[in-house]
């Protein structure tokens, strides 16, 4: 784009003189108009130099004030106005009008005519945009081409800088340097260093739209910058940000920023196509080994073998967790939000987990939002390690990131077992309003099956069962009901059950005759004895107090 500083400064113009005051004359310049008449506002483009001779302003140079005020709305680069013909000389008042509102008043001399000065303007300003435009082409071949030729990531950013001839960096959606240019290659000054000096603030800018900010160097000089965002999602775009934009060479152009973004989206959402296949097989490979163990088909498989590519190695210690991120009010009820951020934080573990612990692998779980970590070393910090990772993520992203654990165990064939430990854990910590960042399994037993069950329905089942045994308010029946549950413990035992109550065996033998009296049933049965100790223990657990 052609500016105004960069017109004025070539010496064909020389004869042209700016007479209002005006530190920055970098405006852009799209087109020339001549115009005689008071409301040419109304049809022009934006970013255009008018040129008159004020015919109209003859002797009433104060209606020049709302002239030069309506050409504001339209961002005037300049007016020029043609002194000797008309108007002797341009009134102070006007040239200080012009200074406040900040529009140039360019003086064209009486010898330049009007005519031929338009048309050196516009030549100027179309050669100027045919030669961009021929940049531009040129950049989209030279892009094109990286493309063709399947290039990585890396090395297009590194011809990016060489293209635009400025240092370009590549940064994650959690902020973090994925690539640069050579510009950094051996250099004092790293990318790290500009990235870490963005705040929240300036990427919730950078992902609205493309923002220019003013960030410092090593030495603490102020250096311009445009970050620009990529967007593979909706959510947690990459960012493309490119230091000293000013040194860009003429033509100036967007274009080639705009197509390096366009062409970082195809790279960057083709491999994200191609993780996702990768991602998809190694779900159905733990989806495999979770069910190995009711599937006797899968009796003989060799796991190790198998997964190899997925990270499986031999091992005495294998121990699933399950990483979830917790929601939050806002993002509650967005599945696509919660889609997008389950995939980045998968990929900030695969990320920042190998580098901090030995043998461990990750899998996407099969139609959820959670992701599967398999432990397969005993790790002893591993707690503060979780703590860490889920705590960067908070900070960078605001994601919520908790895991729930299954216990370990020696043998491959027992992942799934610490599997479904892990995801029972991660059920009951989803019911939690403020859940740890980790969490591990704790065995119900019995009675915890039934806890999610109505209270309405445990109270009916035992009194089915225990009858007037069930909730006992005199002494002697509650005595009984003891007496019961203890003879049940020690498997109908009448010794071990006097023994533990401190009470004669004949004294048992007549207790057990008037439960069984109560309850119309052989307490030895099988099933009776089944039944009972369920509803013992449901009874009991009904009856704690609850905990002030």
């Amino acid at each position: 784009m052609t500016m105004l500083k960069e017109l004025l400064d070539l010496p064909r113009f020389s004869d042209l003189e700016i007479l209002s005051t005006h530190k920055d004359l970098n405006r852009p310049v799209e087109s020339v108009e001549i115009t005689e008449t008071p409301d040419i506002a109304d049809y022009i483009p934006k970013n255009a130099i008018i040129l008159t001779t004020a015919m109209i302003f003859d002797g009433k140079q104060e209606m020049l004030k709302p002239f030069i005020k309506s050409l504001l709305t339209k961002d005037v680069a300049a007016l020029g106005i043609k002194v000797g013909r008309f108007i002797d000389e341009i009134d102070p008042d006007i040239i200080e009008y012009a200074s406040q509102v900040n529009l140039p008043i360019i003086k064209v001399p009486s010898t330049q005519p009007l005519g031929r000065l338009l048309y050196q303007l516009l030549s100027y300003v179309w050669d100027s945009k045919t030669e961009q435009l021929s940049y531009a082409l040129d950049i989209q071949k030279r892009f094109s081409s990286l493309l063709m030729n399947d290039v990585t990531i890396g090395r297009f950013i590194a011809e990016l800088g060489n293209v635009i001839n400025a240092p370009a960096i590549l940064l994650s959606p959690w902020h973090k340097v994925v690539s640069h240019s050579n510009y950094f290659s051996g250099s004092d000054h790293p990318a790290s260093f500009y990235a870490e000096q963005l705040n929240e603030q300036d990427f919730n800018k950078i992902n609205k739209e493309k923002t220019s900010l003013i960030i410092n160097n090593l030495k603490g000089e102020k250096v311009q910058m445009i970050g620009s965002p990529v967007k593979v999602g909706n959510y947690f775009p990459f960012h493309l940000i490119i230091l000293k934009p000013e040194q860009i060479p003429y033509p100036i152009s967007e274009f080639a920023i705009e197509q390096a973004v366009l062409v970082l989206t195809f790279m960057l959402y083709k491999n994200h196509k191609v993780q996702e296949f990768f991602d998809i097989l190694k779900s159905d490979f733990l989806e495999q080994l979770v069910k190995s163990k009711t599937d006797q088909v899968n009796d003989n498989r060799n796991w190790i073998d198998l997964g190899r590519n997925y990270g499986l190695v031999k091992s005495s210690y294998y121990q699933i967790a399950l990483a979830y991120c917790a929601p939050n009010k806002k993002s509650k009820t967005q599945m696509i939000y919660r889609k997008e951020e389950a995939e980045i934080a998968k990929l900030w573990l695969q990320e920042q987990l190998p580098i901090k612990i030995k043998d461990v692998a990750i899998f996407k779980v099969k139609n959820s939002n959670e992701t599967a970590i398999l432990f397969q070393s005993d790790e002893p910090n591993i707690k503060d390690i979780l703590q860490d990772i889920s705590q960067s993520l908070k900070d960078e992203l605001g994601i919520n990131l908790t895991f729930a654990f299954g216990n370990p165990y020696k043998s491959i064939e027992n992942i799934s077992s610490s599997f479904i430990e892990a995801k029972s854990t991660l059920d009951e910590s989803k019911q939690l309003y403020d859940p740890d960042i980790v969490n591990h399994y704790h065995p119900k037993g019995l009675v915890g099956l039934f806890e999610d069950t109505n209270e309405e329905n445990i109270h009916y089942f035992c009194e089915k069962i225990l009858k007037e045994l069930a909730y006992p308010e005199e002494a002697g029946v509650k005595d009984l009901k003891k007496t019961l549950k203890v003879y049940l413990d020690y498997n109908c035992e009448i010794t071990k059950t006097a023994t533990a109550l401190y009470l004669h065996r004949n004294t048992i033998k007549y207790r057990i005759k008037q439960c069984e009296k109560i309850l119309g049933m052989s307490v030895k049965n099988p099933q009776n004895s089944l039944n009972l100790r369920l509803a013992l223990e449901l009874s009991e657990f009904e009856d704690e107090p609850i905990a002030q």
